[in-house]
């Protein structure tokens, strides 16, 4: 596979470059990105600007009753979430808001904007029992089984006789 290379135009020198971190090197893929977007629209169509959500980091466990998913949505009002199942997929999805604040921001790490958490649920469980809570910034959410899949145990008894032979 051959590699793209970069070729100089006439007339222009190292010198006429920027040394050191006065130039950003991801700024060429942000041109190329927007060129091939531009493309896309231009063939396809405009569409309504996609806003890319991200997704809360969570757990997800299993007990004989049910299954459990425990989503991490710090600083979330639980009004401001909305949880839906369709089919086996589950979907948890909302949207923090970037809080005003006075004075000049710094530093921010904090997540904000759209959020989306989907899982793809096994068929056998009971859609129409699943239950939600919030608590702490967790959100903790129970899928029960359905009754066919809980695991049964089966008693062997003793036989006096032997069967087969």
């Amino acid at each position: 596979m051959n590699m793209p290379v970069r070729r100089q135009q006439r007339g222009q020198g190292t010198a006429e470059r920027p040394r050191g971190w006065a130039r950003n090197p991801l700024l060429e893929f942000d041109d190329l990105i927007n060129q091939m977007g531009g493309l896309l629209e231009s063939t396809v169509g405009s569409a309504a600007p996609a806003i890319a959500a991200w997704t809360p980091s969570g757990d997800v466990t299993e007990a004989d009753d049910a299954y459990h998913i425990e989503l991490e949505l710090p600083g979330v009002d639980r009004k401001d979430v909305d949880i839906e199942v369709n089919g086996q997929e589950l979907a948890v999805t909302g949207e923090i808001k970037e809080r005003e604040r006075k004075g000049i921001m710094r530093h921010s790490s904090r997540r904000t904007g759209r959020f989306e958490y989907r899982l793809l649920l096994p068929s056998e469980v009971n859609t129409e029992d699943v239950t939600a809570s919030m608590s702490s910034g967790v959100l903790t959410i129970t899928v029960p089984k359905a009754a066919t899949a809980k695991p049964r145990h089966i008693e062997i008894t003793e036989s006096s006789e032997r069967q087969g032979g």
